[in-house]
Formats: C-alpha cells, structure tokens, sequence
C-alpha cells in the first residue's frame, strides 16, 4: 500500500515538472515573438545606416509606415524640414507615402519658403525619396539654391559681355562698309576711319578689363606679395590719366602722409587705384580738380592705410550708390559710352580690395562730387595675416555684384567743395 502511494506521489511529481517546464518555454517563446505593438513604436535603422546618414553633405530623414521621423539630420533641422517629430513639407510627405507604397524611387525639385525672413525668398531643393528596409523611408534633400544662384549670375554675365561686345564689333562692320563705300571722298573715309579707331580702342579696353576681372577673381594676389609703396602707385595712377586730364584742363593733385607701404599684389593695386583716379577724371567737368590722398589709420586688427581720390564731378545718387561696384553697372550710360567706360572698373576695384582684406567705400552727393576710399592693411599686418592664412575671400553676395557693406555715406576725408573754375 505505502509502495502504491509513494509511485503515485513520484508519477505527479514528475508530470508537474514537465507542465512546468512547457509553460516556462511557452512564456519565454511568446516574449520574444514581437507584437503588433512593438512593430509600429519601436523602428530600427538597419545596421550601418546611421553612421552612413551622418556622414552625407544632403539632408537626410528616415520616417516609418505612420510617417513620423525616426532619424534626421541636423541639416534637415536647419532647413525646416522637420518640425515637432513631423516632416513639415507635404509634397515630400507625400513622395514619401507614394514611394512605401509602391517602392519606387521619386526624385523633385522643390521652391520652398525660406525660415525667418519675411521677403518671400525661396529655398531651392532636390527631394529624392527611396524605401528603406520594409518599413521604412529615405529622404534625402539637397539645397541647390546656391547652384542656382551662381547659375543666374554666369547667365547674367555672359549675356552682358555678349551685349557689350556685340556693340563695338557691329559699330566696325558698319563703318568698314561706310569706308568701302566712300573710298573715292577722302574726307568721308577719313572721318570713318577716326570713328573705326575709336571703337576698336573701346573693344580693345572691354577685352581687357575683362582679363583683368577673370585675373583679379582667380588668382591669390599674397602668392606674389610684396611691400608697395603708396606714393608709387599715385605717381603710377596720375601719370596714366595725365593725357585725359590736360585734355580736359583737370588739375590733379597728391597729398596726404608720405612714405606708407601696403603688402600685396603690385599689378592689381596699380590697377585698382588707377582705375578710381581715371572715373574720377571722366566724370569731372573741364577746369576742376582730381585730389588723391593717403594715411595711416589705427584699426583693432592692426594699422590701415587709407587711399581716398576725390573728385568734383556729377556725384552719384543715393540709387545708384548701392549698384555702382556691379560688373557692367554704369551711372551714366550715356556718359560711359562717351568717355569709352565699360562698367568694370570698380568691379575690379572692389574684388582687388577684398582679395587683399580690404574694402572700398563711397562717398557721394549729386552736383557735388565724390570720394572713393580704399582701405587696405599696412604692409606688416597683411603680411603677418597672410602668414597666419587668414585672407578671407569673397563672400556669397559679391557674384552677385552687391556691395556687402562697402558702399557707406560717410568719409573721413572733406571733399572738394562744389565744382569751381581754376584760374
């Protein structure tokens, strides 16, 4: 009976242990086996995903099947494309709902309001969405604004030299049929052959301004720096406008402190100035003055030198003042078509300023006169800031042919008063 009973109790025991066994491997299946729950709250990137987004210049966003972001970029922040754990952009929402649905990639370029500015500027984008996984979405967005940007300026340009080319060739081809024509009246061919030089020296100028420009943009001018003593470059920029000025009875005068030296390029700063004294002898009336005076100017960043040329000419309209360092820009067309201008000489002037970490500023008032500034480091702070490698360039707005600041209403230099007869 005690052996019946104690088989008994080893038999439940056994069969306890086993039930218990199965239910422990049961519940430890079912606590693995994932949940509807899980699959929607908790996505995962696929193994080496984010360390790929991470390093990619494109913005980058990664939604799941309910359209909330699981993974953005910094960038992406920064352009508004996510907001509050949303993509805030509904065409690419919808690109991306399009793409988890049929698993095709779409690739747009997008015109988007820009972030803060109440001017209606827009953000160009290239969207291209790809699935990711199962689950899961890429977007990646690429700004092209400045592609654009820097597009519209090469359109502009060439469309200006084109023009302004075209000008001077076509005025030759008709005077050489004029010439043709009137070969038997001396006098005729004469006066168009005096005509035909004229625009052959207007062409032969544009050309070379724009040498000038293209060089002054490419080339680094502290590769070939040396200390430029200022009074040569006045001695250089008023001996070069000698002939217009007696042409015109135009007194021109130097001034200012003597011995000053700048670091850098001595053929663009040659240029630079010699290009401000010749518009400020264009554009003065007969019998006035052309002034041209340096000094040196204390500066947190070290000593200036400031070169100022002061004219007693048309002066130059508030308007005007803030498109006057544009490629092409003239104030007076007619004036420059007259006096042979091509609209590059303070293009020049403002990209040789920058390039040696200066600047150009203007002073102007109508019937009055002018007086462009340009402030450059003396020659031992540029020297040691072209050591240290810290010449900055050009910013985005110069392409542009904005002036970025340069362009100020005042002058530290009292300029000629209003146009006056020299005896």
């Amino acid at each position: 009976m005690n052996a019946a009973v104690a088989a008994a109790a080893a038999i439940a025991g056994v069969l306890t242990g086993v039930i218990a066994m199965l239910a422990f491997r049961w519940s430890e299946r079912e606590q693995k086996r994932p949940t509807r729950t899980s699959l929607h709250t908790d996505p995962v990137l696929p193994p080496g995903v984010d360390t790929v987004l991470s390093v990619l210049r494109s913005s980058a966003v990664v939604l799941d099947e309910a359209d909330a972001v699981v993974k953005a970029s910094s960038a992406a922040y920064a352009l508004g494309l996510v907001r509050g754990g949303k993509l805030a952009v509904e065409p690419m929402l919808q690109m991306a709902r399009d793409t988890r649905r049929d698993g095709e990639i779409r690739q747009v370029e997008l015109d988007l309001p820009r972030r803060g500015t109440g001017r209606g500027e827009a953000l160009a984008v290239s969207a291209r969405v790809a699935p990711l996984g199962s689950r899961l979405v890429l977007l990646l967005v690429e700004d092209l604004t400045e592609a654009r940007r820097i597009e519209a300026v090469r359109r502009d340009f060439v469309a200006n030299v084109s023009h302004e080319l075209k000008t001077p060739v076509g005025a030759l081809s008709l005077l050489s049929e004029a010439v043709m024509g009137a070969s038997e009246e001396p006098e005729a061919v004469e006066r168009f052959a005096g005509r035909m030089q004229i625009e052959a020296t207007r062409l032969t100028n544009l050309v070379q301004e724009l040498i000038d420009l293209s060089r002054v943009q490419n080339d680094d001018p502290l590769e070939d720096a040396e200390p430029v003593r200022i009074d040569e470059l006045v001695a250089e920029a008023i001996d070069r406008c000698r002939h217009q000025a007696g042409a015109k009875q135009i007194t021109m005068a130097a001034g200012g402190t003597a011995d000053l030296s700048i670091w850098g390029n001595r053929g663009q700063l040659a240029a630079a100035l010699g290009n401000l004294v010749e518009n400020a002898v264009n554009y003065s009336p007969a019998r006035t003055r052309v002034g041209i005076a340096a000094r040196r100017v204390t500066a947190p960043g070290g000593d200036l030198i400031e070169i100022a040329v002061t004219d007693q000419g048309i002066g130059i309209s508030d308007k005007d003042k803030e498109r006057i360092f544009e490629r092409f820009y003239r104030v007076d067309p007619a004036r420059s078509r007259a006096t042979g201008g091509t609209g590059l000489g303070l293009a020049i002037v403002k990209h040789v300023a920058a390039s040696h970490s200066g600047e150009v500023t203007v002073w102007s008032s109508e019937g009055q006169g002018s007086t462009f500034t340009l402030r450059l480091p003396e020659a031992g702070a540029a020297r040691d800031r072209a050591t240290d490698d810290q010449t900055p360039g050009l910013d985005e707005d110069d392409e542009t042919g904005q002036t970025d600041g340069t362009t100020t209403v005042s002058s530290p230099y009292e300029p000629f008063s209003a146009p006056e007869v020299l005896p």
